[in-house]
């Protein structure tokens, strides 16, 4: 057969290729639409980019006051274990992640990550100890296959149960202790990284205190059925504004916050995307269960040895902001690539460029300079700490 031929088969023409999956709204939909949602695709959602106020006074908001966040594109997973044991869960878990779930206290949640055996990060996900069960929020590009690989891999132990009846709000900001306090009083002694039932507005609710800015504020699991009726009440109060998925992005950003398949990915070490401190010393070499996650024989070396490139932080000299994708070089005129941003933008709070990328090890130092090609320009950038702006959370 002629190679044409065969090339017509592995790229049919446009009128015979099978059409797109419609994308799946969130249970907030319509109101997103009623408030001037710009809705665009993401994670095979229909989801808000930001809203008649722009991106930029969402950002600047939510940084000042209160922004309401929907989530509910994410996977929201309960692990049951089949004991009764929640211990049983737990353990079964810590076969999966190199995090220790085991030590995790009822009430309180943790940052976690599927590995592969390669050492790379499958997903990052939160983990709360619920009491009776385990409680799981996953990427929502990955939650399919994040419950697939639970199930294979957990079902010996655990009942996995996906909750796609409930939506998933983020109240977020300085001023988002006291709004939601008006309606659910018990939430105001929670610390950073507490989890638990809380009633909130006559309905019963998970909230965390955790969040994806780098300000204090909650993560509220709620039925679906009442998700209108919460957010409805929340945006009336005069401190709270909706927020988009692009106000999201350039908050995350300044925090520090990885963006999974942007900043970490299958290719990636938890060592060379600087989350050592995700791994507690209990499963690192010579603690009382090292290892036994997958990759561990490439990720636990790491630690010891270092990795050969690490993210860092981006700041650049100039006003032009560096995006993503963009290369990196040791000078203004070498050849030879070094690395690469993943994360870039112009950072409102900060009024100035910032970025994440990854670099060699030997040029990952704080003060570092280095270069960025946009559009054939080199930009010089310095190697910076993160987070970018000082973080809001309530220890």
């Amino acid at each position: 057969m002629p190679a044409t031929e065969h090339a017509a088969e592995r790229h049919p023409p446009p009128s015979e290729a099978p059409p797109r999956p419609a994308l799946r709204r969130v249970p907030l939909h319509d109101l997103h639409v009623a408030h001037g949602g710009k809705m665009v695709p993401f994670a095979g959602y229909e989801m808000p980019v930001q809203y008649t106020a722009g991106v930029l006074k969402e950002h600047l908001h939510t940084r000042a006051s209160a922004g309401l966040f929907d989530v509910s594109h994410m996977g929201q997973i309960a692990l049951r274990p089949k004991s009764g044991k929640v211990e049983d869960a737990a353990r079964a878990l810590e076969r999966l992640v190199p995090q220790d779930i085991v030590g995790l206290a009822p009430g309180r949640q943790r940052y976690a990550l599927f590995t592969n055996e390669a050492g790379g990060i499958r997903d990052d996900l939160m983990v709360t100890h619920a009491g009776d069960h385990l409680f799981l929020v996953v990427n929502a590009a990955c939650k399919d296959a994040d419950e697939a690989h639970l199930r294979a891999h957990l079902s010996d132990i655990c009942a996995i149960v996906p909750l796609t009846d409930r939506a998933l709000l983020a109240l977020q900001g300085p001023k988002a202790a006291e709004v939601l306090a008006k309606h659910a009083p018990t939430v105001s002694a929670m610390r950073f990284m507490d989890a638990g039932p809380h009633r909130v507005l006559d309905s019963d609710c998970f909230v965390s205190r955790s969040g994806y800015t780098g300000e204090d504020g909650f993560e509220i699991s709620v039925p679906a059925q009442d998700a209108e009726r919460l957010a409805t009440v929340l945006m009336a109060d005069p401190a709270v504004l909706p927020i988009g998925l692009g106000a999201r992005d350039s908050l995350r950003l300044e925090a520090g916050l990885c963006l999974y398949g942007h900043d970490i990915d299958t290719a990636t070490t938890p060592v060379e995307g600087a989350l050592e401190w995700s791994v507690q010393k209990t499963r690192r070499n010579g603690g009382a269960r090292a290892g036994g996650f997958p990759g561990a024989d490439v990720i636990l070396p790491q630690f010891e040895t270092g990795a050969s490139r690490r993210r860092v932080g981006l700041r650049a000299e100039g006003r032009a902001p560096v995006r993503e994708g963009a290369a990196l070089y040791a000078d203004d005129t070498s050849a030879e690539k070094i690395g690469t941003v993943t994360s870039g933008t112009f950072g409102p709070t900060p009024n100035a460029p910032v970025a994440m990328g990854y670099l060699p090890v030997p040029l990952a130092a704080d003060g570092t300079r280095v270069f960025a090609d946009v559009r054939g320009q080199r930009l010089p950038l310095r190697v910076v700490p993160m987070p970018f702006v000082t973080t809001g959370y309530k220890r």
